[in-house]
């Protein structure tokens, strides 16, 4: 590792008071603090040299980072979603679930998804090492999804899916934080729809996998075939799990299978995008702090907007089978049928989420996927035939996806720094759009099908306040940008060195 200078020290023992002290500077006419110079490996590079080096190193990070996060997630959301197959193989009759009973077993488990995520996320701030925490919360959820074969009644279910959703909250914030702290904002887009592109793979095949384990499993051991889906799927978890930490850095400064000057240039890239890279010793960011920056910062409640109108929206997801099954064809084809609109949103997600990044652009490439959305989601409410409303599903599906993959990288980019700020933020915003979560299962009462009138408007008009949230947020970080541009520094920004270091927010 590079040795640190004075200036590196000095912002490590007044971070926690930049703030104010830049409140302070600007009212008394001070001048922001003078740009630091590169390292010398770094300083030596020409302009071609730099950018071979440079993809060299990112190519390096996405090959050791991008595959294992992504079959994380994979993994994640199986062991969320296995519930719906188990279902289908007998888990309420076993059990002896009644009326709403198997219903509040499904939402139980966001009710601890949203209570974890903040502290969880301060808790990862914390500590400062990845690498450790993610997997471990893995390792957890695994155990406790394999607990699931041991439930007997009602009672125990409840029990085990409320700590489920509780452990497993640590994850896809502590995700979207771990990759913020790898790559610069213009490169978070691709990565986060990579990310994401588990989630819509295991949404496709889930089914598929399922079906699998228990056509095969029926009667083994003496177990019913739901048993020992969880078994089998929970003990896969926990073996990713234990492999992960084998493979998975903490951060660039950090990092072994970094050479000394892979280190300095991947630190160096995040200091010349935002001001400064994450501290190696973020211990020393007091959860305190970074709570009460992201909740007092407007962009902040901008940012929970835009993300809860989508993930309100993408609601119709957790019930699409449903929605296709209303076209009245058997269960394979349903099935098979559910499958091409998930495969169009990967391609949807990294199309989108690639061109954002390569022009820098925001703000057009969330809202136009949504306005495709809302005439999805006008489409089919109003068509009664068979061809429209699968045109329909067709064209929702990928354009929310497309949409929040952006969105997702969009809060990193806008609360960069200081770490434990875009760590509250993160873990906040991704808590109180999940909420939609825990009301959309009681919009897609059969007595609505096949249109599900009241759904679709309520779809249509979350998507609506998505895209004039993000509207509203491109206003404020224009005028933002102004204010850099004049040279003057902002307290919410990267603190001292915002206006003499060329940060600017992405819109």
């Amino acid at each position: 590792m590079s040795p640190r200078n004075s200036y590196d020290e000095d912002i490590d023992k007044t971070h926690v008071d930049n703030v104010e002290v830049i409140s302070s500077a600007v009212a008394n006419d001070a001048k922001p603090n003078p740009k630091k110079e590169a390292p010398p490996y770094v300083a030596g590079l020409s302009p071609e040299e730099r950018e071979r080096a440079e993809k060299a190193l990112v190519r390096k990070i996405d090959l050791r980072l991008l595959p294992m996060l992504i079959i994380m997630y994979i993994l994640n959301y199986l062991d969320r979603n296995n519930i719906a197959s188990a279902r289908l193989a007998g888990l309420p009759e076993d059990l002896g679930l009644q009326g709403q009973q198997y219903a509040t077993c499904v939402s139980i488990l966001f009710v601890g998804y949203l209570l974890m995520q903040i502290p969880s996320n301060m808790l990862l701030n914390k500590i400062g090492k990845p690498a450790v925490y993610l997997p471990t919360s893995m390792m957890a959820w695994g155990i406790i999804s394999t607990c699931t074969a041991a439930a007997q009644n009602y009672a125990g279910l409840v029990v085990i899916r409320f700590l489920l959703g509780f452990v497993e909250a640590a994850y896809f914030p502590g995700c979207l934080y771990f990759l913020s702290a790898w790559y610069t904002r213009k490169e978070l887009g691709f990565r986060t729809a990579a990310l994401y592109a588990g989630s819509l793979l295991s949404g496709a095949f889930s089914g598929l996998i399922a079906a699998g384990i228990t056509d095969n499993m029926e009667g083994k051991g003496g177990l019913r075939a739901w048993r020992w889906l969880f078994i089998i799927e929970g003990a896969i978890t926990i073996a990713v799990a234990f492999s992960s930490i084998f493979i998975l850095p903490n951060f660039p400064r950090t990092t072994s299978w970094l050479s000394e000057e892979e280190k300095e240039l991947a630190a160096w890239r995040l200091e010349e995008d935002i001001g400064e890279d994450d501290w190696v010793d973020s211990k020393q960011q007091s959860f305190r702090y970074g709570a009460k920056l992201a909740f007092t910062d407007i962009k902040t409640y901008l940012l929970i907007f835009l993300i809860l109108g989508i993930v309100s929206s993408a609601s119709v997801t957790n019930f699409f089978p449903t929605v296709v099954e209303t076209l009245h064809y058997g269960k394979i084809k349903t099935l098979c049928l559910t499958a091409p609109p998930y495969c169009a949103a990967v391609f949807s997600a990294f199309a989108n989420a690639w061109h954002s990044d390569r022009t820098g652009e925001r703000y057009f490439h969330i809202t136009l996927p949504l306005y495709l959305a809302i005439a999805a989601f006008i489409l089919a409410a109003a068509a009664k035939s068979v061809a429209p409303r699968y045109v329909a599903m067709m064209l929702m599906v990928p354009s929310f996806y497309a949409s929040y993959v952006v969105a997702l990288g969009w809060i990193s980019a806008t609360l960069p720094r200081p770490a434990s700020k875009r760590a509250a933020a993160i873990a906040f915003i991704n808590c109180v759009s999940n909420a939609s979560s825990i009301y959309a299962a009681y919009m897609y009462p059969d007595k609505d099908a096949p249109q599900f009138i009241p759904a679709m408007s309520v779809n249509a008009g979350t998507a609506l306040m998505a895209i004039i949230a993000a509207t509203i947020l491109r206003i404020v970080l224009v005028r933002l940008n102004k204010k850099l541009d004049r040279g003057e520094a902002l307290s919410d920004a990267v603190p001292g060195q915002a206006s003499s270091r060329g940060f600017r927010y992405l819109v």
